[in-house]
């Protein structure tokens, strides 16, 4: 709470909110909210949950080259992982089970953390050919709506940044040896002699997370599979969707999906709050639907994107005897048997 990441992320949270709310009465969104048919997010989170096990088989592939684990095993860890992102700020969830996986299968941070990394850069690569494919509709809309008149800008300097961060990492991969002369060179250059050998070793164990990339077949499998998992949260949209009284199209939602992703990005409070909500209200505005009916379906998914990930990843934290304090995983059955002895 003290930490001023944690401020300035709340702060920002609370002006994306401002201008996703502003100018509605509360009973424009209780309204849709009362008359949903909740039924619906069921079969949502059922998509959603076959996206989570696809994930997990997906950071099975990435570390593959460093240690085959099975995705059984990885998909309690990344549902922790979840529920880190939704409750922590700073995506606190990433580090998280890359600490939980090193405690449980001895696979070092830095390796695990490069495949959580790789994942990252696939997703936005994914989000931006959502947002790309559908730029020609964009154009044509009309929302007020600042969020929607900057999307092509912030498509092309996102695109930029992505594509940039995976070739750079892709040669390192193809490369090994040239990559490691050069961060050799630049420690060398930039770092005082007593912190280079354990900074080297940290990008080594590093750039050794990134072998899944060295073959193009393996960087086209992952890549496929992130479609994949898209598409089914997609999915998700679309049926929560049938649970309000509007219809926009599955390359909408592909689009709102692409842009609110893409926007949770920026620092906020734990959960994506406002950041997911402004543009997702946004993007639907746009389309034509009712703006109240827009924040109460935006609302909802939101909730069911959060709630069910989150609880099931803090049971399965509390089955794994772990907690996180202060920025570190505690295990609470190793401070247990050491009070007993």
């Amino acid at each position: 709470m003290k930490r001023w990441q944690f401020w300035v992320g709340l702060a920002l949270s609370a002006v994306f909110l401002y201008f996703a709310l502003r100018g509605l009465e509360i009973n424009e969104i209780w309204e849709p909210l009362k008359s949903a048919q909740y039924w619906w997010l069921l079969p949502g989170v059922a998509v959603y949950f076959v996206g989570v096990w696809i994930r997990s088989w997906r950071w099975h592939y990435l570390l593959r080259p460093v240690k085959p684990v099975p995705t059984n095993k990885m998909f309690p860890i990344v549902a922790i992982g979840y529920m880190g992102n939704n409750i922590y700020p700073a995506r606190a969830g990433e580090v998280l089970r890359a600490v939980v996986l090193k405690r449980k299968e001895a696979i070092p941070i830095s390796a695990s953390l490069a495949t959580v990394i790789v994942e990252r850069i696939f997703d936005g690569v994914v989000m931006l050919g959502f947002v790309f494919l559908n730029l020609p509709e964009l154009a044509t809309l009309t929302g007020t709506s600042g969020f929607i008149g900057n999307i092509q800008t912030l498509a092309l300097w996102g695109s930029a940044a992505f594509l940039g961060a995976l070739a750079v990492f892709m040669l390192a991969a193809m490369f090994p040896v040239q990559a490691e002369e050069v961060v050799a060179r630049l420690i060398k250059i930039f770092l005082p002699e007593r912190f280079r050998e354990k900074v080297q070793d940290i990008i080594y164990k590093f750039m050794h997370g990134l072998e899944s990339l060295r073959s193009p077949r393996d960087a086209v499998m992952v890549l496929v599979t992130s479609v994949v998992i898209w598409l089914l949260e997609t999915g998700k949209y679309w049926f929560v969707m049938q649970a309000f009284d509007f219809q926009v199209s599955f390359f909408a939602l592909m689009l709102m999906n692409g842009i609110v992703n893409l926007a949770t990005t920026i620092p906020s409070a734990p959960g994506y709050v406002g950041t997911f909500d402004a543009p997702g209200i946004a993007v639907l505005s746009a389309y034509g639907v009712d703006q109240g009916v827009a924040a109460g379906y935006t609302l909802v998914l939101h909730a069911a994107l959060w709630f069910p990930i989150t609880l099931l990843g803090a049971y399965y934290m509390v089955r794994e005897g772990i907690r996180w304090q202060g920025g570190e995983v505690v295990d609470q059955k190793i401070t247990l048997q050491e009070e007993a002895d």
